[in-house]
């Protein structure tokens, strides 16, 4: 399944405040998933395998690094057979890092919150505006700055770059 992603990513010290707003705003929580996130070594873009207790699925996605809100060009395929999948990718494809995090999913809409804890990095909150076509481009774009003000995320908490970036520059 292929869809357009205007995300962000910020090092967060308020995800008690942004939960707490989330709540006002009558997010809809499909709870807590612990997440293991496999990426593979891939000529362009990223591959990961999610395995998780709520969101299991292969993605492959490209991205320019910006810490602005910027378009993912995603493709996802979701799956129950985890285990069977990883050992095809792993015969096939070196590993190159594994990200583990708790994640709290919630959404409003079309636009998915994430709040995580990552191992090794820290507190983090991600805004993912989804949707179906290119025409929606700019609505997308102007719900993340409108959720970015709405949670007072400061300029100097984005991040740039994935999870996976992150660990392998330590």
């Amino acid at each position: 399944m292929k869809h357009i992603n205007i995300e962000i990513k910020a090092k967060s010290e308020q995800n008690d405040k942004i939960r707490s707003i989330l709540k006002e705003q009558n997010a809809d929580f499909k709870g807590t998933d612990h997440q293991i996130d496999t990426y593979f070594k891939v000529a362009e873009g990223r591959l990961k395998l999610r395995q998780g207790n709520i969101e299991n699925s292969l993605i492959f996605y490209k991205r320019e690094n910006s810490r602005q809100p910027k378009e993912s060009d995603v493709s996802l395929y979701r799956t129950k057979e985890i285990n069977g999948l990883k050992e095809v990718l792993q015969n096939a494809l070196s590993e190159l890092v594994t990200v583990d995090k708790k994640r709290e999913i919630y959404f409003i809409g079309n636009v998915k919150f994430h709040l995580d804890k990552v191992k090794e990095l820290g507190e983090f909150i991600e805004i993912e505006a989804i949707g179906n076509s290119e025409e929606e481009r700019e609505s997308l774009l102007e719900q993340c700055n409108y959720y970015l003000k709405l949670f007072n995320v400061k300029d100097k908490d984005l991040v740039s770059v994935s999870y996976s970036d992150m660990l392998l520059a330590k």
